[in-house]
């Protein structure tokens, strides 16, 4: 076969493949991640873009499961010296990668010795500290990220007549309408996250000591185990007796269906489920904030982010590094980030690219696609920037656990709240001595 051909053939298959073809002597940069289905293809697409958008470098791009899985996988691969290049963590992992010693470089490193202007103030309030250091560092690229928001079944409130609520005093003087005009008032997908995690972050409450995880691993303890933690839970219980709240287990798309299908008024998700639910849900819906509670005392503060940021995986030869960072650069750009918002759902994660879609009039056509941007832009609190437990996809284990024992009427929401208080404090205790 001549040259000429062997070239040919290798650019054929690569467009076959869906990846633009690399430059002989381009770069190769692995990137693992954990989505599946439409989320795992929109990354595939990515990918393509930035590799066609220059010819240093090629990004590919691997799925290794879920985020639990992705997570495994690449923690193991770095102590056998196989880690890829650029890894995706979701949100209860990051103190783990972060925490890892040596593991990682900073993303905001990695831009700046890449010769790229780096300001933190250009990322949305809510998005600029969960994956950064104490000192507001990022040590983990956002990209992947959402809210916790609240979806309204426009019908059931059209013939309850009444509004979606601000906060939780709001629903529970609505809810009974709701249920008698025949619906489900509320139900949500995750209650560590939406329940637990930016209860804490609405409500402007400490979620844990040593500023809640940021100040270092050593003697850091959750803070679940307080009356305004337990009146949330109270609530819920007494809201799922009286038909108030529906509760279908741990499971996200267990809870997300019956709104789906137009039996649930409200329903708590993420922001990032806005483009999958335009095509699943039988019936117009809206969305709002997640409601805080009016009579905490400087309540209604900003959420932080759920979802996932990409970090880089030390040990990699400079080049790589370089295009590590050329990657980053990239996917913060306006155009590119306005352009994964409008295809995933997640929101974009710089001022520039949400004013890019404001201009572009795509908030008009589709309103709900705003809301949790808005929620993460709301003026921030003392405990309104997120968490950093090392461990804490084993903490949200015990959680589950313990909330499915409280609605299935096996234990009581103070018994609950200790167990998961006293357990938590063990694996944090645990992850301080690995991480020592």
């Amino acid at each position: 076969m001549s040259f000429r051909k062997f070239v040919a053939g290798t650019v054929a298959a690569a467009a076959l493949a869906g990846f633009s073809a690399p430059a002989f002597a381009a770069t190769q940069i692995s990137f693992w991640h954990g989505m599946g289905g439409r989320n795992g293809e929109i990354l595939n697409e990515l990918a393509t873009k930035f590799n066609a958008a220059q010819s240093a470098c090629v990004l590919t791009p691997v799925s290794k499961g879920n985020y639990e899985e992705a997570l495994a996988s690449g923690i193991a691969a770095f102590r056998s010296g196989q880690q890829p290049n650029v890894l995706q963590v979701f949100d209860a992992g990051a103190a783990t990668i972060i925490n890892a010693k040596g593991a990682t470089v900073a993303a905001e490193d990695l831009l700046r010795e890449a010769g790229y202007p780096f300001k933190a103030d250009d990322y949305i309030q809510g998005v600029r500290y969960f994956y950064a250091d104490a000192a507001g560092k990022f040590v983990g690229m956002p990209l992947s990220s959402s809210a916790p928001i609240m979806y309204y079944n426009v019908d059931a409130l059209k013939k309850a007549g009444v509004e979606a609520p601000k906060t939780w005093e709001e629903f529970e003087a609505i809810a009974p309408k709701l249920k008698d005009a025949g619906f489900i008032p509320l139900v949500q997908s995750h209650l560590p996250w939406q329940m637990v995690e930016n209860f804490h972050s609405r409500n402007n409450l400490p979620f844990a000591t040593n500023s809640n995880g940021f100040g270092g691993v050593e003697g850091t303890k959750i803070l679940v185990n307080t009356p305004e933690q337990r009146k949330m839970f109270e609530k819920l219980v007494a809201w799922k007796d009286q038909g108030l709240f529906g509760f279908f287990g741990a499971g996200w798309n267990e809870n997300q269906k019956p709104f789906e299908e137009g039996k649930v008024a409200l329903w708590i998700g993420s922001s990032g489920s806005f483009g999958g639910l335009q095509k699943t849900a039988t019936m117009p819906f809206g969305a709002t904030f997640l409601p805080y509670w009016e009579g905490i005392k400087g309540a209604g503060t900003n959420s932080f982010i759920g979802g996932a940021a990409l970090f880089a995986m030390a040990g990699k030869p400079a080049a790589e590094n370089k295009c590590t960072a050329d990657f980053f650069h990239f996917l913060s750009s306006p155009d590119i980030q306005y352009w994964y918002h409008k295809t995933s759902g997640y929101v974009p994660i710089t001022s520039a690219a949400y004013e890019l879609a404001k201009k572009d009039g795509y908030y008009q056509q589709t309103p709900a696609a705003e809301v949790g941007i808005k929620q993460l832009m709301l003026p921030g609190g003392e405990w309104s920037k997120g968490y950093r437990m090392g461990f804490y996809p084993q903490i949200r284990d015990v959680m589950n656990r313990e909330f499915g024992k409280v609605f299935s009427g096996q234990t009581k929401v103070e018994d609950a709240f200790k167990t998961i208080e006293d357990e938590a404090n063990q694996i944090l205790a645990r992850f301080a001595k690995t991480a020592g």
